[in-house]
C-alpha cells in the first residue's frame, strides 16, 4: 500500500525542466509529490473538468486522488483501463473518446494519465487528438514511465504491424512522478524499470551507470529482490529517489535538445530496435524493459563486431543488468527472420535503412546506418544463453 495522500511528508524532491522550442513544463520526482497535484494544476490555470485516465490496477490510488481533487474543488471522471500493452489499442482509444464526448469534454478540460507507459501513451493520444487536443498531465506510476515515457511528449497506440506507429507528439503541462507510486509494483515490474535507467547511463551518463553498480556492489540491494521497492527504508528511498532523478535528467535534457527526434533523441532508443522486435513477436508476453534489456545487449554485441567497443563493454552491462535482476537471453522461441522483417519497419528506418543506436564507451553512443545483415545475423544466433 502506498502512504495516504493527505500524507505530504516528502523524502527528496527534485525539480527539472524540459524546454523546447514550443513549450516548457516541470518534471517533479520525489516521495508523496501526488499530495500535491490539486495545488500544482491550480498553479498552471487547469480549472476545467479533469479526466483521470488510470490502470485498473491503481483503482484504489485513482479514488483517493479524485477525492483529494474533488476536495480542491475540481469536476473530475475517472475511467479505468486494462493493464498491459495490448490496451494501446484502437479499442481502447475509441473507449475513452466515447467516455468524454459523451460526458461533455471541453477545450479547457485536462487529461490525467495516472500509470505506466501504456496508459500514459494511450490517454496522452486521446488528449493529443479530441477536440483537436486538450491539456496532458503525466502521473507516472511505474519505474519506465518516470525516467522515459512519461517525459518527452510521446504518445500513441500500436498496430497490428508494428509497435507505436500511430501516435503523435503531444507535450504534457506537467510531469509529476511520485516514486511512493513503486511500492505498488510487483517485483518484475520494478525490474524492468531498471533497464531503462542502465540504458541512460549507457547512452549519456557514466557516472549514473557506476551509482547504480555502487548500489548493487555496496549497498548490498538489487532490484530482484522479491520485496520490490522498500518504503520503509527512508535512506534508501532517499538515495534511490536521486537515481531515479538523475535518470529522469537525462531524458529532460535529451527532449530539451530534440522535442522531436530529429537528432539527439533517437539515442533514447538504445537497445528498442531488436526489443521491440521481441516484444510484439512474442505478443507482449516480455515485458517492454526485459526486451529493452535484451536489446542492449544484442546492440553492443554489434558494435563490437563493428569494432566501435570493447567485450569489455558487453559485460560491463551484462553484470550491471543481471544484478538488477534482468536477463539479456533472446527466448528460444524467437524466430530470427521475423526479427529482421520486423526490424524494417521501426519507427528509426530512414530513406530504407534501419539507423542502430550502438555504444562506443559507457555514457556515449553513435548512430549509424551501415550495420551490414550477417552482423545482425550473427548476433540474434549467439544469443547470451
Amino acid at each position: 500500500m502506498i502512504a495516504p495522500l493527505k500524507d505530504s511528508s516528502i523524502v527528496m524532491t527534485t525539480t527539472l525542466t524540459v524546454t523546447t522550442s514550443t513549450t516548457q513544463y516541470p518534471v517533479i520526482v520525489g516521495a508523496g509529490v501526488l499530495a500535491t497535484l490539486g495545488d500544482r494544476l491550480t498553479e498552471l490555470g487547469l480549472r476545467g473538468t479533469l479526466w483521470l485516465v488510470a490502470d485498473e490496477h491503481l483503482a484504489a490510488v485513482a479514488e483517493q486522488t479524485t477525492t483529494m481533487l474533488q476536495a480542491a474543488g475540481y469536476r473530475v471522471h475517472t475511467i479505468t483501463v486494462p493493464s498491459g500493452e495490448t490496451s494501446k489499442s484502437f479499442t481502447e482509444l475509441h473507449r475513452l473518446y466515447d467516455w468524454m464526448i459523451e460526458n461533455g469534454i471541453e477545450r479547457r478540460d485536462a487529461v490525467l494519465a495516472l500509470g505506466g507507459g501504456v496508459i500514459g501513451d494511450l490517454a496522452g493520444f486521446a488528449a493529443a487528438t479530441i477536440l483537436r487536443g486538450v491539456a496532458l498531465v503525466q502521473l507516472p506510476s511505474t519505474l519506465l514511465a518516470m525516467v522515459d515515457a512519461a517525459v518527452g511528449g510521446k504518445t500513441g497506440i500500436n498496430h497490428p504491424l508494428g509497435k507505436n506507429l500511430i501516435g503523435a507528439f503531444h507535450q504534457p503541462r506537467l510531469v509529476l512522478a511520485d516514486t511512493n507510486l513503486l511500492a505498488t509494483l510487483p517485483p518484475r515490474e520494478l525490474r524492468a524499470g531498471w533497464a531503462e535507467v542502465i540504458k541512460h547511463g549507457v547512452i549519456r551518463d557514466a557516472s549514473l551507470f557506476t551509482a547504480l553498480e555502487d548500489l548493487a556492489a555496496t549497498r548490498g540491494w538489487n532490484a530482484a529482490h522479491p520485496a520490490g521497492w522498500n518504503a520503509a527504508d527512508a535512506e534508501l528511498t532517499t538515495y534511490l529517489t536521486e537515481i531515479i532523478a538523475r535518470a529522469v535528467a537525462v531524458k529532460v535534457a535529451v527532449v530539451s535538445n530534440d522535442e522531436f527526434e530529429r537528432g539527439e533523441r533517437i539515442t533514447l532508443n538504445y537497445g528498442h530496435t531488436i526489443g521491440h522486435a521481441i516484444e510484439q513477436l512474442l505478443g507482449y508476453r516480455l515485458l517492454h524493459g526485459e526486451c529493452v534489456a535484451i536489446g542492449m545487449d544484442a546492440a553492443a554485441r554489434i558494435a563490437v563486431a563493428l569494432g566501435l567497443c570493447p567485450p569489455a563493454l558487453v559485460e560491463r552491462q551484462r553484470a550491471l543488468l543481471a544484478a538488477y535482476g534482468l536477463t539479456v537471453t533472446i527466448p528460444d522461441e524467437t524466430d530470427h527472420t521475423a526479427i529482421l522483417r520486423l526490424i524494417t519497419r521501426d519507427k528509426k528506418v530512414q530513406a530504407g535503412k534501419v539507423r542502430w543506436v550502438l555504444p562506443t564507451t559507457i555514457g556515449q553512443v553513435v548512430v549509424r546506418s551501415d550495420v551490414p545483415i550477417e552482423v545482425i545475423e550473427q548476433v540474434l544466433s549467439s544469443s547470451a544463453g
